[in-house]
């Protein structure tokens, strides 16, 4: 079965550009590692302090060996270090879902 792991971020909404960057270092790390990464999205118009990430794997045992490699892995280390270091995210909650439609 795929699932979705939806990362929901609480963000400082006048870091902004701090988790953009954030965000595009995983553009590379997030493949590499076995996850298909479907998007971070960031506030547009409304709510200034919510941001999203999909993550698209096989089932939750690949969650899982994704997991452990991201735990190894320098660059992922690093942007999470960054991340650390700056406090531009306030929360992080995570969702896994289960498409039911598609089109």
């Amino acid at each position: 079965m795929s699932i979705t792991c939806c990362i929901r971020y609480v963000i400082d909404p006048f870091k902004t550009d701090d988790f953009e960057a954030y965000a595009r270092q995983w553009l590379t790390i997030i493949p590499a590692l076995g996850g298909d990464l479907l998007g971070y999205f960031m506030p547009h118009e409304g709510t200034n302090n919510i941001a999203l990430a999909m993550i698209g794997f096989d089932g939750l045992a690949s969650y899982e060996t994704y997991r452990e490699r991201l735990r190894s892995n320098p660059a992922s280390r690093a942007n999470f270090k960054f991340a650390q270091e700056r406090k531009f995210i306030l929360e992080e909650t995570r969702t896994f879902l289960k498409a039911v439609a598609r089109s």
